[in-house]
């Protein structure tokens, strides 16, 4: 008896421990499905572009390609960039060995999420609370000053009310934190907030974090330019 009490009471901790780790939120396109996340070849002679992001950056990935066709090789990271917890774990592996001219990065969305019992929950904590995004973020741009690229970070795009897991107005905490973080390092910001939350009604969806096709469309314009202008830079 006292055997099987041992068990049961070892597997109960066991599993508030899995519950108390903030559990990835199921991603779209990690499959490999999407689009956005399948490598592309060099054109020789282009400057290299990479965008870190999550499925927002995911969104506009194919429409900058097209933008700068010609003017520089556009690659992404091959699936949705997560939180700052994921960017840590995996920036070695984003970054590779090879030369980049560009890098235009943004975290945050995933950052900021309550996330509880393996989904999106008000209820439960965030997954990274501003104070830790903002020490991630600083420990990321040592690496990614490291790669001697341009670097660009783009702020979090608003989070409409009704948003599942997520509290609007968030995102302004997190920008200003990220804010601080870019000043110090030098490093430019595109303010994709500041762009997409006059016209959020046009450009996203209802109740929800994500961008209907022109939203996107017009995201990746403003993405395109940001990173055309700092490539004669190089």
């Amino acid at each position: 008896m006292r055997s099987l009490f041992a068990f049961c009471v070892g597997a109960a901790l066991a599993t508030l421990s899995l519950h108390a780790q903030p559990v990835p939120e199921k991603r779209a396109g990690e499959d490999g499905a999407d689009p956005s996340l399948a490598p592309v070849a060099d054109v020789a002679g282009l400057p290299r572009v990479l965008i870190i992001g999550d499925s927002i950056s995911m969104g506009y990935t194919l429409k900058v390609r097209e933008l700068l066709k010609g003017v520089a090789n556009v690659h992404r990271i091959p699936e949705n960039g997560g939180s700052t917890r994921d960017g840590l774990a995996k920036i070695d592996r984003w970054l590779g060995t090879g030369k980049w001219d560009v890098i235009h990065f943004n975290w945050g969305l995933h950052d900021l999420k309550h996330w509880m019992d393996n989904k999106l929950d008000l209820a439960g904590p965030q997954v990274s609370p501003v104070q830790l995004y903002e020490a991630n973020l600083r420990e990321l741009m040592v690496k990614l000053k490291q790669t001697n690229a341009t670097l660009i970070f783009a702020t979090t795009t608003p989070i409409p009310v009704g948003s599942a897991g997520r509290q609007s107005g968030d995102e302004i905490g997190y920008n200003e934190a990220a804010r601080s973080v870019m000043k110090e390092a030098k490093v430019q910001i595109n303010d994709l907030y500041a762009f997409a939350a006059p016209r959020a009604a046009e450009l996203q969806l209802p109740n929800n974090v994500h961008f209907k096709p022109a939203g996107y469309a017009a995201l990746a314009e403003q993405v395109a330019d940001a990173i055309k202008a700092a490539l004669p830079k190089r």
